[in-house]
């Protein structure tokens, strides 16, 4: 499943909501960013995603042309897929320092070895083709090494596990946030580790011309839903906010 976010000139952001055709597996995106005759991927994904996204780079350039694969952090659904895309390409991997020496263990021996770029905690800048791509500290939201990567080409926050959404129709962008708070609200309660961070955060993106929030799991935000988002997350108990004694006890 094919949605263009975004169409300016040489640049382009294509999000692929892959199909699981499982009902054990969880929903996901996986991003496209083309800029030229070249581009990125961010989070590619499993093997479930990976044959749709391959053929959709194929047809935008050639595999060889492809300059990084981009990883909010090393959950499976992130890249899993990481040793076919290592195989396909010869892209560059990005992820957090924290998750640079496991993701080998996504690969053959061998695979990933001088293709591995580690992003340090404080983000980085991404070079793709003529444009970049901001790497944005999103450590606890839910990975203690993630990021989140702000396009400034597109006015797109690839937000990774924050602003996800379950049960909803991915190609649907929300542009109020009060009724689809129903299908974010107990993810984010579980996912996110605490108020304070989301509280950082809030603060970071704020002066950022956000023209729409796109997350890894459900459905892209834009309009009005973006600053109304803000404003829910800096506000809300999660995580550890709302552990007790109680959840740590030995099972009956």
């Amino acid at each position: 499943m094919l949605i263009e976010l975004h169409r300016d000139h040489d640049h382009r952001c294509l999000m692929f909501a892959a199909d699981t055709r499982d009902d054990n597996a969880v929903q996901s995106n996986q991003f496209l960013i083309v800029d030229g005759d070249t581009g990125a991927i961010i989070d590619p994904g499993g093997n479930i995603a990976y044959n749709d996204l391959y053929v959709g780079m194929q047809q935008q350039f050639a595999p060889h042309r492809l300059s990084a694969i981009i990883a909010s952090h090393a959950d499976p659904d992130i890249i899993a897929s990481l040793d076919r895309w290592m195989t396909a390409t010869s892209a560059q991997v990005y992820i957090s320092e924290i998750w640079e020496r496991f993701i080998p263990h996504f690969c053959k021996p061998g695979k990933t070895a001088g293709r591995v770029i580690g992003i340090p905690d404080a983000g980085m800048h991404i070079a793709v083709g003529a444009s970049q791509l901001v790497a944005l500290p999103a450590h606890f939201m839910h990975s203690e090494g993630n990021f989140q990567f702000w396009d400034p080409a597109s006015g797109i926050l690839f937000s990774g596990d924050l602003a996800v959404s379950v049960g909803v129709d991915p190609r649907v962008t929300i542009t109020e946030l009060g009724p689809h708070i129903a299908h974010m609200a107990a993810f984010h309660r579980r996912y996110m580790v605490s108020g304070k961070v989301l509280k950082f955060w809030a603060r970071m993106v704020r002066p950022l011309p956000i023209r729409m929030i796109v997350p890894q799991h459900g459905a892209p935000l834009a309009g009005a839903a973006v600053r109304e988002f803000i404003d829910w997350a800096s506000d809300l108990d999660c995580g550890i906010d709302l552990l007790a004694q109680a959840d740590y006890r030995i099972p009956a």
